[in-house]
């Protein structure tokens, strides 16, 4: 086991954290349940991945089929987030509501426009729903986590995601 990439690895107790202020969005205790089943299509995980600069990497991971987006931010802000999705949304057009039907996200401040995450660009409907992980509770996006770290070990932390 402790030649394999993650190495040996120890059981943790699995606690309960209150929350000592309100989630910013829709909580995701409130996520149906089908979505934990991992029958349909459509339901993402988004997480950021930081560099030394400013520059920071956008990953969505879908929960079904465990595919990945993965693009460049020129900062970890909701603004830019926010550009990310449009672009995501100009490049899918009308059918970006039927590929992205819900995303899950932790409570960092690159993810505070809860508003602007699901307001399309396209009329006055949303483009999607977005769902708030607890707070530390890294296991809530599970796929997204495991994405995250196989991009680490392509590049480590340090590496200047500006040459990449």
């Amino acid at each position: 086991m402790k030649h394999l990439p993650r190495g040996k690895q120890k059981k943790k107790k699995e606690h309960v954290r209150v929350n000592k202020k309100a989630p910013k969005g829709t909580s995701i205790e409130k996520r149906p349940l089908t979505i934990l089943e991992r029958t349909s299509f459509g339901h993402w995980e988004m997480d950021c991945v930081c560099g030394p600069t400013k520059r920071s990497l956008l990953v969505l991971s879908e929960r079904l089929t465990r595919k990945e987006i993965i693009m460049q931010i020129a900062t970890q802000s909701a603004q830019e987030v926010v550009k990310a999705l449009n672009k995501i949304e100009r490049k899918f057009g009308r059918k970006f509501k039927s590929i992205f039907k819900t995303i899950t996200v932790d409570n960092g401040t690159e993810f505070s426009d809860c508003q602007g995450i699901e307001k399309s660009i396209y009329g006055k409907g949303n483009r999607t729903k977005v769902y708030y992980c607890h707070p530390y509770s890294s296991w809530e996006r599970g796929t997204n986590e495991r994405i995250n770290r196989e991009i680490r070990r392509l590049i480590p932390k340090g590496t200047n995601l500006a040459t990449i």
